[in-house]
C-alpha cells in the first residue's frame, strides 16, 4: 500500500513512536495539572513540596494512560489502513470507535459500545474540523486571475494632428 504522508515511520514503527509522543504529552500535562493541584490543596509554608510531591505521584499515571490510548489509537489506524487499503478519514474515525470500545471493555458490553460511539464522534469531529481548516487556510493559496493588461500608449502625442 503506498502512504500519502512519507514524512512518517511505517506502520510498525509508528506504533511506538505515537505511544512515546502520548505519554510525553501526558506526563507534561499532568505534570502542570498536578503541580497546580499539589500547590493549591498544600498548606501555606508547604506549596512546593506539595507541588512537587503530587507531580511525582500522578504525573506517571496521566502519561500511561494517554500513552495506552495512544498507542492503541495507532495499532489499531494501522490495522485498518492495512485492511481497507486506503487512507482517508474514515480510517481515524473507525479506529477511535474501536479504541474507545477496548478501553471500556472490563465495565460491559453496554459500556463499551457507548465509548466506543462517543470516541468515534469524538475523532469525527476532529477529522471534520481538520478538512474544514484546510480548505479555509487552502483558500488563499487559490492562483489569482492575472491583472488586467493596461491600455497601450497612443502612438501620436495627443492633439498633434
Amino acid at each position: 500500500m503506498a502512504s500519502s504522508d512519507h514524512t512518517r515511520d511505517p506502520c510498525p514503527w509508528v506504533i511506538l513512536n505515537d505511544f512515546g509522543g502520548a505519554f510525553s504529552m501526558g506526563a507534561v500535562g499532568g505534570g502542570i495539572w498536578y503541580g497546580i493541584k499539589g500547590a493549591r490543596n498544600s498548606p501555606r509554608g508547604e506549596r512546593f513540596v506539595g507541588a512537587i510531591s503530587s507531580i511525582k505521584a500522578r504525573a506517571p499515571v496521566t502519561g500511561g494512560n494517554f500513552g495506552i490510548w495512544g498507542g492503541m489509537f495507532s495499532t489499531f489506524d494501522c490495522a485498518v489502513k492495512g485492511y481497507r487499503q486506503k487512507e482517508d478519514a474514515w480510517n481515524a474515525i473507525i479506529s477511535g470507535f474501536m479504541t474507545g470500545g477496548c478501553l471500556a471493555l472490563r465495565s460491559g458490553p453496554k459500556s463499551a459500545f457507548g465509548s466506543a460511539v462517543a470516541c468515534g464522534i469524538l475523532l469525527g469531529v476532529f477529522e471534520g474540523v481538520g478538512v474544514l481548516m484546510s480548505r479555509v487556510f487552502s483558500e488563499g493559496q487559490r492562483p489569482q486571475m492575472a491583472p488586467a493588461p493596461l491600455p497601450a500608449p497612443p502612438s501620436q502625442p495627443v492633439g498633434a494632428s
